[in-house]
């Protein structure tokens, strides 16, 4: 059993936990996930990893309700448990292979959009702990939805938020405010990360390859499984056919096709459109042994 040791409310729906996991926190890094099940008969619920304590065994989760299994994840308290917490999983972040003195020459910036700040948090702890400064664009649809908003601060180089409806700092979306800095402050990125919903990070890819930087996305909100075996996660990237939770979930934002990936995510909705989706897709369907029949 893994031990709950803080859960806290962030806004109506998202919630953060610390969860006592010392094999997880002694081995994950910035950009992996784990998977948790509440008891033997619960459902597999992969979640990045919003920051870990190696010295206290400590994983930090943060997870939004979007269905049963998270309205019944969000009623537990401090002193309660998982009955598994899996990880980690997924490859790590790329920076993490990056030569630190290389990093130090580039100019970075992320945008997270809503509970896309939760893996974006320990990618830039991460490269603030290396002496790399990083610039961040967090955005949310109210001031309510804004999270982490003092641990980034702490982080980041220089700290952007934005809200759709303008309640609080500025109004605009995250692309927006990337935009403003380089067309309007000449501010020069040679490197851009988005994490958040596919569809800002779509906008983001076309705003990025417009202005001509290469940017990396996190493909992590597909993911249902966590093994490469449902084939939720099943994505085209340029010219091959890669599994966001096995293969990334970090990608060249330039070569996904995002909106064959948003036509997935609503088709594996339902047993129908999970049944058409294995008969088009054959034997790449899954992302494990690529040949299941059944």
């Amino acid at each position: 059993m893994y031990k709950i040791q803080k859960a806290e409310r962030l806004s109506e729906k998202i919630f953060l936990m610390d969860v006592e996991a010392p094999r997880v926190a002694k081995h994950c890094q910035p950009g992996q996930f784990i998977i948790v099940k509440m008891d033997e008969k619960g459902e597999r619920i992969p979640l990045t990893i919003c920051d870990y304590d190696r010295e206290k065994g400590l994983v930090t989760i943060v997870f939004q309700i979007v269905g049963a299994s998270t309205e019944k994840m969000a009623k537990l308290q401090a002193g309660d448990s998982f009955s598994d917490f899996v990880g980690p999983l997924g490859c790590a972040s790329e920076l993490i292979h990056t030569d630190i003195d290389e990093l130090k020459k580039k100019k970075i910036v992320f945008i997270a959009g809503g509970v896309g700040t939760a893996p974006v948090y320990p990618q830039v702890k991460w490269l603030h702990e290396h002496g790399v400064d990083a610039d961040v664009i967090v955005g949310a649809k109210t001031k309510e939805l804004i999270m982490l908003e003092d641990e980034m601060k702490a982080v980041a180089g220089n700290l952007y938020i934005t809200t759709d409806d303008g309640s609080y700092v500025r109004k605009g979306m995250g692309t927006d405010v990337l935009k403003n800095l380089v067309n309007k402050e000449g501010k020069k990125y040679d490197l851009c990360i988005a994490i958040g919903p596919l569809i800002m990070m779509k906008f983001v890819c076309l705003l990025t390859k417009e202005l001509g930087i290469p940017t990396v996305v996190s493909m992590n909100p597909i993911m249902v499984d966590g093994t490469g075996m449902c084939g939720a996660c099943r994505l085209q990237v340029g010219d091959e056919i890669k599994f966001a939770c096995v293969d990334g979930p970090e990608f060249d934002g330039h070569k996904v096709d995002f909106d064959q990936a948003m036509k997935r995510q609503q088709m594996y909705k339902t047993e129908e459109g999970r049944a058409m989706l294995k008969l088009q897709e054959g034997d790449t369907h899954h992302g494990g042994c690529g040949n299941c029949n059944e």
